[in-house]
């Protein structure tokens, strides 16, 4: 039989009590179950651990050279257990999280509902920004993670994972010449009247590049920081609105999708961190945490 360490802790409660009733109500157990493990354990270590011949429980030579070690494989376990406690369940502190404006993302609540549960003590501050500010709050560590836009790397030291990886498409009303159309190419849209998110955010990175690349500027007749305006202002006829394909399909009631192609235009979101240490310990929680909570997200 091997010795348990609720032996010990009774050993040790009675040492201190110096009585059977009264270390029974200590650690909550009834008098005869704790006479019961120190006989145990006594019958393990070959030695009487307590006089019991007084009427004062006593310790033996043997008890007495026991109490020691017993006292410390008890501190040692309180302490591994201390130590996983900081590490998952109560890691505390504060953590900054930057969202871009335009963010798609419907599941972000469950993330934070989740992280929370796990770790109640982290307290998170939320905040919403173009992907470039961003990412410069997280290169100054103002910032501990953030979800942005990105149409080219991140500078180091800045790592990401893909999130969704959406291509990009033209967003015209229901009686646009474009509709109906099977794809356009991007050259096609030199001379009309352009609706994208501002400068700043991956989106328009993207298709400024694109448009470089095609061999003409943007006409951007209005710009707005959230996508289901976009979709609204382009269902007026007020222009051809950019918009990732999974975002356009959710307004497919107001708006017809063209694919683009020559070339193709794609909108990444991104998780994003500062991977130079130090990373404290309520970051790096919420860094796995996101990490592995879209490990496997759609779209990628």
């Amino acid at each position: 039989m091997l010795m348990e360490l609720r032996q010990l802790e009774y050993f040790v409660a009675v040492a201190e009590e110096a009585n059977f009733t009264r270390a029974a109500n200590k650690v909550n157990v009834a008098q005869p179950g704790i006479s019961a493990q120190i006989r145990l354990l006594e019958h393990e270590l070959g030695e009487a651990l307590f006089d019991r011949s007084r009427r004062q429980v006593r310790l033996t030579s043997t008890g007495a050279a026991v109490l020691p070690f017993a006292r410390a494989a008890l501190d040692a376990v309180a302490g591994a257990r201390s130590a996983v406690k900081k590490l998952v369940g109560l890691v505390t502190g504060r953590v900054a999280v930057g969202i871009v404006t335009s963010s798609p993302l419907q599941d972000l609540p469950d993330l934070f509902a989740e992280f929370h549960r796990k770790y109640p003590g982290v307290e998170i501050a939320l905040s919403e920004a173009n992907s470039d500010v961003l990412l410069e709050a997280l290169s100054t560590r103002r910032l501990d993670l953030a979800v942005v836009g990105l149409a080219s790397p991140a500078p180091r030291p800045i790592e990401t994972q893909v999130i969704r990886d959406d291509a990009l498409i033209a967003a015209v009303s229901k009686d646009d010449p474009l509709t109906g159309r099977a794809s356009i190419t991007l050259r096609s849209l030199r001379d009309r009247d352009l609706i994208s998110l501002p400068k700043g955010t991956g989106l328009r990175a993207a298709l400024d590049r694109g448009c470089a690349a095609a061999g003409f500027r943007p006409r951007i007749a209005f710009e707005a920081t959230n996508l289901k305006m976009l979709a609204e202002l382009a269902s007026r006829g007020l222009g051809i609105a950019i918009l990732p394909e999974s975002e356009a399909n959710t307004h497919a009631k107001i708006i017809q999708a063209v694919p683009i192609d020559r070339p193709q235009l794609r909108g990444r979101l991104e998780l994003a961190w500062n991977a130079e240490e130090p990373i404290n310990p309520a970051a790096r929680a919420l860094i796995a945490h996101a990490r592995h909570h879209f490990a496997s997200a759609p779209g990628i």
